[in-house]
């Protein structure tokens, strides 16, 4: 039984609905034993008052251990996976993520939806990027963030994913998460009583696209219609271009040496969508003719660097350089998720070039993040 379900009249309250659902905002069950305490004595007491003792309703009484259990996330909305959303929302958030840019960075600070708003951010994989642009993403709009490092944690090994996410939740109003197992993710999602924010897995990178397309929007002007082609290995950034590809339409090529392709699981439901033009080749030259974006990653992610040598070896004729640049066209820019090893998988040479767009790219995550978080919490 959910706790949304008990109407304020059936525990003999005055005060709105609305009011007693926020009590828990950040709870994953009500405490029945201290119910009487929170109401009478609490924070709260001014604006609920009680009608004489409380005294339970026996219904009330024989809840407690159904409510221990995983409790719909009334409101709330996950951010997962980009096409756990259609076009239109997809759309709609980064259109705001553009009007929250453009208030920040006109030095409005009176915009603060995320005032008394706390959000826990799990790392277990450390990021300068994901750390910072979500840390001052939040701060710059009012909340407060609080990082949890690998240490800190140890989701899975010192504590079940399950019980993390029903206590976080009780203590804040989102998590974000940076993750190496999906399945990890979609646990915490699961027992999360709040929003849970994908921050990366080793299987996707959801926030990343959506900073990717929002720097697409500004230097291009849109993203349908668009050809965007990925160089280098079939990794969670290929994932997320692919399921993006499923809701809007754009043309999205992948160029990797074989052995190192997408998820096919993943390439055929992009396919079967129908929504954009799916390729995957191992022809980078072909590949990035006519492009609008040529995109990098490093050929060795986190956890795969005893690769790192073999890749190396593999990966040859897949360096993004400035003849492959000069193949895709004048009209192609360059993007890059970070960190890149220049000299690597692209040159210095092209990092630096007039038509990259790899630093506004890395500063449009703190913009589409903070759109993504106000979608997440309805606000």
């Amino acid at each position: 039984m959910a706790y949304a379900a008990l109407m304020p009249t059936k525990l003999g309250l005055e005060g709105s609905h609305d009011q007693i659902h926020r009590l828990r905002t950040t709870t994953t069950c009500m405490n029945v034993d201290n119910l009487s305490k929170v109401f009478v004595r609490g924070a709260h007491a001014d604006k609920l008052k009680v009608k004489g003792p409380v005294k339970m309703p026996p219904k009330v009484l024989h809840i407690k251990s159904a409510l221990s259990c995983v409790e719909e996330k009334t409101g709330f909305k996950d951010f997962l996976h980009i096409n756990d959303f259609d076009k239109e929302t997809i759309l709609t958030i980064l259109d705001r993520a553009k009007e929250v840019k453009a208030l920040l960075k006109s030095g409005e600070r009176t915009y603060l939806p995320f005032k008394g708003k706390t959000m826990a951010m799990i790392f277990a994989k450390p990021s300068m990027r994901t750390r910072v642009s979500f840390e001052t993403g939040f701060f710059l709009l009012g909340g407060h963030a609080i990082y949890l490092g690998p240490k800190d944690i140890e989701m899975g090994k010192r504590e079940e994913t399950r019980d993390v996410a029903r206590v976080l939740s009780r203590y804040n109003d989102i998590i974000m998460a940076r993750l190496f197992a999906h399945q990890d993710l979609l646990d915490l999602a699961n027992y999360a009583s709040v929003p849970v924010i994908n921050g990366l897995t080793d299987y996707n990178h959801p926030c990343q696209i959506m900073a990717d397309a929002l720097t697409m929007i500004e230097h291009i002007g849109q993203i349908e219609g668009t050809k965007v082609v990925y160089v280098g290995d079939g990794n969670n950034i290929v994932h997320s271009w692919l399921l993006l590809a499923a809701v809007v339409p754009f043309h999205f090529v992948c160029a990797c040496p074989k052995g190192f392709e997408p998820d096919k699981e993943t390439v055929e439901k992009a396919q079967r969508a129908g929504v954009g033009k799916i390729e995957i080749t191992n022809d980078p030259k072909e590949a990035v003719k006519g492009a609008d974006v040529v995109y990098s990653d490093v050929w060795a992610s986190m956890g795969q660097k005893e690769e790192a040598a073999y890749r190396r070896q593999v990966f040859q004729g897949f360096q993004v350089d400035e003849e492959l640049m000069k193949i895709a066209g004048p009209q192609a820019y360059f993007m890059h998720c970070l960190p890149a090893e220049r000299g690597v998988e692209v040159t210095n040479g092209v990092i630096e070039a007039p038509n990259s767009i790899v630093f506004p790219q890395a500063e449009n995550r703190m913009h589409a993040q903070n759109a993504i978080m106000l979608h997440s919490l309805g606000l």
